[in-house]
């Protein structure tokens, strides 16, 4: 149970007209907070004479009130610390003594009304995307990150007492760190750009929930990757955008299918370099073809370009934007899938007419993002800290895949095809069989295991069963005993489990996962 501090005050409301001692009224106050809960067993009670501060009174009644509520229990003091709520306090205080309790909360009349946009986002989140662990996708290796350093960095930039770091920061962004970016995208990923098109925003996330602000209208369709990531398609419900699911092969976005489902869609939504879930990398053809249909329509390309710095055994693609002529594509970045996802750093690369359009709607929904974060950032990456964590880690990263791969050839063998390209944090590999991926995923939590179902990727009926298994955040040694335990889970046979010992986690899969 947390502690309040010393200095936060409940709400105490005394009336000095009233015909009730002051001594009463403190007591009355205090005694139903905790009643209704409003004050929890353990929690700090400030001392008596900052209450009698606050509520400009003498503390001669406070400590009258004080007196009182210890010697029936519901305070306690401890000596050297000070006064607390009493540990004893029954959980249902309310109904242990009648009459004591707040007003019972009137009965609700009809439903709860809420914009019907908000309620299609209330999707349930399955346990693999709650723990951290064995195979948790979306985890780079933050093992690797150099805290004590990150550490300096911020501490530094905080005591510069630099007005732009406590006050208003500018809407676009840390100005050095938007120069930065913009070097380092043109360097490493081969967009063309300038720091005046780089917009910073709080994780990639918040990148595409602006793309998609300034670029749709109610009833847009959008060409959406299937199986896709989740991120794009979870935002569409909330410009009333549709989604136009468009199939996935060997070669990336099968752009032939789009036109022929949607050929005016307002905008697409790829992930060229590696496509999420798949791990296929879009074809130099597709990628030519996808441009040609943007240019003629008019339509948008979101190019959500998530971990293109991990290729292992060839250099990172050029980016699509990089072969865009016509400024139809807008590239999005982050920080937080290389570093740390705690971070919440991200960006955007937009066409110069559209700048002005993106900073008017940050500056109404957001405004900008702290900016210490985003100066000790600055330095992180112009003093080279940056350019050695991502080669290190693409090392670290490719001995992991390498690892995954042989546990899983080693203890599975043939049961499991290896989807995609020798990229990224994660791989999915391809059930055969009747298997159902989600069952196997609600195991595997069971057991701690955090690997995804990929037909859950799927806004449709998915045409394949599948497991996401992220390594960036998984150490040989993890990988290793992972795979082992999860062969006995894909092994495991509903007539066997009265047989099996119970797994070391509380609830079943089936609890887990509502």
């Amino acid at each position: 149970m947390g502690k309040t501090p010393p200095g936060i005050l409940p709400v105490i409301v005394v009336d000095r007209d009233s015909g009730t001692p002051l001594n009463r009224q403190i007591y009355e106050g205090y005694r139903r907070a905790i009643v209704e809960r409003r004050l929890r067993s353990g929690q700090r009670i400030p001392p008596t004479r900052s209450l009698a501060v606050e509520l400009r009174i003498s503390r001669l009644p406070v400590l009258n009130a004080f007196e009182q509520l210890l010697a029936e229990g519901y305070f306690e003091s401890r000596p050297g610390s000070g006064t607390f709520v009493a540990s004893t306090v029954p959980d249902d205080l309310s109904s242990a003594q009648p009459g004591t309790a707040a007003q019972p909360p009137l009965p609700r009349r009809g439903p709860r009304l809420v914009a019907r946009r908000a309620s299609a986002l209330q999707q349930e989140i399955g346990p693999w995307f709650k723990g951290v662990g064995a195979f948790s996708v979306g985890h780079p290796p933050v093992d690797q990150f150099p805290m004590d350093l990150w550490s300096r960095l911020v501490a530094r930039r905080s005591r510069s007492r630099e007005p732009e770091l406590v006050h208003h920061s500018p809407v676009m962004g840390y100005g050095p760190l938007r120069k930065a970016v913009a070097e380092y995208v043109r360097t490493a990923r081969g967009v063309r750009c300038e720091a005046s098109q780089v917009l910073i925003v709080s994780g990639a996330q918040q990148a595409l929930e602006l793309s998609a602000r300034v670029l749709l209208d109610p009833g847009s369709p959008v060409w959406i990757e299937e199986p896709g990531c989740n991120c794009m398609r979870n935002l569409l419900p909330l410009t009333g955008a549709r989604a136009v699911p468009v199939p996935i092969d060997e070669e990336g976005l099968v752009v032939s299918e789009g036109i022929a489902r949607s050929p005016r869609a307002r905008a697409a939504y790829v992930t060229p370099s590696h496509q999420f879930p798949l791990g296929v990398t879009m074809s130099a053809s597709r990628r030519l073809q996808l441009l040609d249909w943007a240019r003629s329509t008019g339509a948008w390309i979101i190019e959500d370009d998530y971990d293109s710095e991990y290729r292992y055994g060839e250099l990172p693609l050029t980016s699509l934007q990089g072969l865009d002529r016509d400024a139809r594509v807008i590239y999005v970045g982050t920080f937080s899938k290389i570093l740390f996802p705690a971070l919440r750093v991200g960006y955007l690369v937009v066409p110069e007419d559209l700048v002005g359009t993106f900073v008017a709607v940050r500056r109404a929904t957001d405004k900008f993002s702290p900016a210490l974060a985003q100066a000790a950032l600055t330095d992180f990456i112009e003093e080279g800290h940056f350019a050695r964590h991502v080669r290190r880690t693409r090392v670290v990263c490719g001995e992991r895949r390498a690892a995954l791969v042989d546990a899983l050839r080693r203890e599975l063998g043939p049961r499991l095809e290896i989807l995609g390209d020798p990229a990224g944090m994660y791989l999915t590999v391809a059930l055969s069989g009747r298997r159902r991926d989600r069952e196997i995923a609600l195991r595997a939590a069971w057991q701690r295991l955090w690997v995804a179902p990929l037909s859950e990727r799927y806004i449709g009926r998915a045409t394949r069963q599948g497991l996401l298994l992220g390594y960036g955040g998984t150490n040989v040694a993890e990988i290793d005993d992972g795979v082992r335990r999860l062969r006995e889970v894909l092994e495991w046979r509903p007539s066997a489990a009265a047989a099996r010992p119970r797994p070391a986690v509380a609830a079943r899969p089936e609890v887990a996962a509502r």
